[in-house]
């Protein structure tokens, strides 16, 4: 008698199955019994899995954000987290590369006429005239979650209300394809031109009728124009070398958010029927009956069809008063014969319906590098130390989103509007410098920007840590501060003319500056 075990195709003895299986990478071999044989995937770079699919990529998540409120809470934490109410400029050029000792009257400056623009509620700053810097900075960080991609193209012109000739027109990356919709090339990659080194020197946008088929035309814009200023900007995150557009924050789990809906529909609509039929009676009837009831005509030729016969004798007889039906009444009825009278209870249909949600909701959150709790509003079951580490796992990722993608972004929009400021003798360079602008422009538009605070969980726990840090060295007040996005100068200032202020008015100064001169414990030393 053979004892042997053996694997799960009955044929091989486990232990040749085991050692075959660690002879490879279990993950590119058959798997254990077979499992893996039927996976196997094209080899692809990014580009060639997403641009043939692209336009249908972009369709399903505009969709599932215009429909799906997870999905608009998901872009609406991008937007809140990353930019905030207001994205302000903090300058900071290369002083040592430039070869000069910093200028802070310089800085200040640049910092008043930049937010003066930028922040104009006649938004001269937008070419559409819809939208302020912070505006179109959520609106960008908003283009980025939903399509991978962040474009807009540079533009002047001449207005008399505005101080400033540049302006930023956003372009939806929809419109940027290929021209007449041609198959990429080598050169040519979703609306993207490359010269061989693969740098983009291009982009081509389609104009008037990528929406509504009429009219198509394609526009040529240069990447950078010949006397170096930026003819278009577009930013976006790649994951491998080559790569040409950006990947959606949605893809890896549209299909989730897309079943979600129909789950929660169908249990939507199984609990309204549930609740519009308490109870109902059951007749049984042969099969001459069915089918005449089916056909709708009467064996004796009479004009009345039997299912209207049998519905007006189900009310002769229920209508009599002994035999009337109470549910609420405890009344047990009599029914007619071969009659069934049945209670409709919900019972357990929407069973489990909420731990598949959560699964879901946990699924789309990893996808999207958000919070779950964040994304499903459901802080239940969450201590101050589960919410307070999950908050900072996503602020990390926020923090990220802004260097990678806000920053860069704005750091263009800023370049342009510099470049500008000099020639309009706005701000003049301080003397000295190794470089001019033309020769260092990332030098003199060295900056970084605040934006949107971290979330407080514990204020009072939150402001000792800072305070803290300070304290020990291991911070300043200038990270302390864009942490609760402020700036630390505006911060100082301001603190400068309240004290000032108090001082007129014959008030007490701050508590902030009641500082004891010895801590109780050094007070004991110099008494002994």
């Amino acid at each position: 008698m053979n004892n042997q075990l053996l694997a799960p195709d009955g044929v091989t003895s486990l232990r040749e199955e085991v050692a075959r299986q660690n002879m490879v990478f279990r993950g590119a071999g058959a798997g254990f019994g077979g499992q893996l044989m039927d996976w196997n995937p094209q080899l692809q770079s990014v580009d060639a899995a997403l641009l043939p699919v692209l336009p249908r990529a972009q369709a399903r998540a505009d969709d599932v954000i215009r429909n799906n409120g997870i999905a608009a809470n998901a872009i609406q934490l991008h937007q809140d987290h990353i930019i905030g109410s207001e994205y302000r400029l903090s300058y900071k050029p290369n002083w040592h590369l430039l070869g000069i000792k910093p200028d802070s009257g310089f800085v200040r400056d640049v910092e008043a006429v930049f937010r003066d623009i930028a922040e104009d509620p006649n938004c001269y700053i937008d070419a559409e005239r819809k939208r302020t810097f912070t505006m179109m900075m959520r609106e960008s960080v908003a283009m980025h979650a939903s399509s991978g991609d962040v474009m807009a193209k540079p533009e002047m012109f001449n207005d008399v209300h505005s101080p400033f000739s540049t302006c930023i027109r956003l372009v939806s990356p929809k419109c940027v394809t290929n021209p007449n919709h041609k198959m990429s090339t080598e050169y040519l990659k979703g609306g993207i031109e490359l010269n061989r080194r693969g740098q983009e020197i291009a982009i081509h946008i389609e104009q008037g009728g990528h929406q509504f088929g009429v009219g198509r035309k394609w526009r040529r814009v240069n990447k950078r124009l010949a006397n170096g200023r930026i003819g278009f900007i577009h930013v976006f995150e790649p994951t491998e070398a080559g790569q040409t557009r950006g990947v959606n924050k949605f893809l890896s789990s549209l299909e989730q958010l897309k079943m979600l809906d129909t789950l929660q529909n169908t249990t939507l609509q199984q609990a309204i029927v549930a609740a519009m039929y308490a109870a109902s009676i059951e007749s049984e009837l042969g099969t001459e009956e069915a089918m005449e009831f089916l056909a709708g005509t009467s064996r004796g030729g009479s004009n009345i069809a039997p299912l209207d016969k049998m519905l007006a004798g189900y009310g002769d007889y229920y209508a009599k008063p002994e035999n009337n039906i109470k549910l609420g009444g405890v009344k047990v009825p009599h029914l007619l014969p071969n009659d069934k009278f049945n209670i409709r209870t919900p019972g357990n249909m929407g069973a489990g319906f909420a731990d598949l949600e959560k699964s879901i909701l946990r699924y789309v959150a990893a996808g999207t590098g958000l919070d779950y709790a964040q994304l499903s509003k459901n802080y239940s079951q969450m201590s101050y130390s589960t919410i307070r580490a999950s908050m900072n796992d996503s602020h990390r990722y926020f923090m990220g989103g802004r260097k990678i993608i806000a920053n860069p972004f704005a750091n263009q929009i800023f370049e342009l509007l510099f470049e500008e400021m000099l020639i309009r003798k706005y701000v003049t360079l301080p003397k000295g410098a190794r470089y001019s602008f033309q020769q260092r422009r990332h030098a003199w538009t060295r900056c970084d920007w605040i934006g949107s605070g971290r979330m407080a969980i514990d204020g009072l726990k939150e402001v000792k840590e800072a305070v803290l840090l300070i304290e020990s060295g291991l911070s300043t007040y200038e990270e302390e501060a864009a942490k609760l996005g402020k700036d630390y100068q505006e911060l100082f200032a301001q603190q400068v003319r309240e004290v000032d202020e108090r001082k007129k008015s014959g008030l007490p100064p701050p508590s902030y500056m009641k500082t004891e001169q010895f801590s109780p414990a050094e007070q004991g030393q110099t008494d002994g």
